[in-house]
């Protein structure tokens, strides 16, 4: 399996405003991901932060800011 990474400045700074707009309406870090799916986004762990990575696909979109971590 290869993996797929965002290359494109445009969406990825679409997706993070989404996230922080998401992340503010959140009640929890378990709600702020539940409403990230039904947006087709999750946030993944990784050693170089956290991630936001398309579902069902799982292309990396962007690193989230340190701040983001929930």
């Amino acid at each position: 399996m290869s993996i797929m990474f965002n290359t494109d400045p445009f969406i990825t700074a679409q997706v993070i405003d989404l996230v922080l707009r998401e992340r503010e309406c959140s009640l929890s870090s378990r709600e702020w991901k539940h409403r990230l799916a039904g947006y087709g986004y999750a946030i993944k762990d990784t050693d170089h932060g956290e991630v936001v990575e398309t579902l069902p696909h799982h292309v990396e979109v962007a690193v989230l800011p340190a701040q983001m971590s929930a």
